[in-house]
């Protein structure tokens, strides 16, 4: 991950003074380009065109990807969730992300590299990719998407306390899948007859999505890297539960660092089941520590390179000090 981005993307603004003029010439052509596009795009892209300032693009870059969706996968956009992926869930292929990208380039007075599209694979991705190409910030580096092995590999809570099934990191955030299979232990006593997810074992879930992030995404200070053995919860505040969540509810997770400087580390966090919220935290903290980086050859093509690794293995991990009541 870049080292000028460590945690949300940086505030909205404008990215001229003195934007150029906008005549009524230029924004009858740029209706034009967007006529097949919802009048909030539009309204989006000419409040850019006029001001320059980039609140307003991630409302034109949903309204462009949403112009190439199929219509019914178009409702997955209301939320304009930023973990959801262009091929897998909305069906855009390398033809159609070129179409987008050249409707952006038009909309937006931008140009984009062909080889600059090839790591973005989700919403987030190409909205963080165009506002930093707006600002002339330094470009994030992509995505890592996490399978359930790799994540068994690097995280200190196993099974059968691990409740990730898939996670993806980012500059910014991290987003995690679990699903309730009906099979997890502690659904044979909460409750009888009626298993139903424990509260506290969803902010577990929250957490340890926390701690991947700080695994997989946090920047460590030269030489050094997070120690997976020395992470703990610390507390948990502004926790609200909205949805009892059953055997065969899919758990989307999310988390968004807010302060994250060594030895603490605070997230904001939330979980959806579709479209519903399931639990929202307001914050949730962590400590940690760091070790030295061991370097060790792992396989590339057939051929080996240096790697930094922190050297330890999984570990238990603390449990939550202060949590909500299941």
């Amino acid at each position: 991950m870049p080292d000028t981005v460590q945690s949300a993307a940086p505030a909205p603004h404008s990215i001229s003074a003195t934007p150029k003029t906008f005549s009524p010439e230029d924004e009858a052509a740029l209706r034009e380009t967007l006529k097949r596009c919802s009048p909030s795009t539009f309204e989006a892209a000419l409040q850019f065109r006029k001001t320059g300032n980039a609140e307003h693009v991630p409302a034109v870059v949903i309204g462009i990807v949403e112009r190439f969706v199929e219509p019914d996968l178009r409702t997955k956009l209301k939320d304009a969730d930023d973990d959801l992926r262009l091929i897998e869930d909305l069906g855009v292929d390398s033809l159609t992300m070129m179409e987008i990208v050249i409707l952006v380039e038009d909309v937006l007075a931008m140009s984009i590299h062909n080889d600059e599209l090839r790591n973005l694979r989700t919403v987030g991705d190409v909205k963080v990719f165009i506002d930093c190409k707006i600002r002339g910030l330094p470009l994030p580096k992509p995505t890592k998407f996490l399978p359930i092995e790799h994540i068994g590999a690097v995280m200190p809570m196993q099974p059968p306390f691990l409740f990730l099934n898939e996670a993806s990191v980012n500059s910014h955030s991290a987003n995690g899948k679990y699903k309730i299979t009906g099979q997890e232990f502690f659904l044979q006593g909460h409750f009888k007859d009626n298993p139903v997810m424990p509260a506290s074992i969803m902010l577990e879930a929250l957490g340890q999505l926390a701690v991947l992030y700080l695994l997989e995404g946090h920047i460590a200070e030269p030489g050094k890297a997070v120690d997976a053995t020395k992470i703990f919860f610390t507390g948990c505040e502004g926790v609200r539960a909205h949805r009892v969540c059953k055997p065969g509810d899919i758990l989307t997770l999310a988390i968004k660092p807010k302060r994250n400087k060594m030895p603490l580390a605070t997230f904001e966090g939330s979980i959806r089941v579709g479209q519903e919220k399931a639990i929202i935290a307001e914050e949730i903290s962590l400590v940690f520590a760091y070790s030295d980086a061991v370097t060790t050859p792992s396989p590339v093509n057939g051929a080996a390179r240096d790697s930094q690794t922190n050297g330890t293995q999984p570990a238990p991990a603390a449990e939550l000090v202060r949590t909500a009541n299941g």
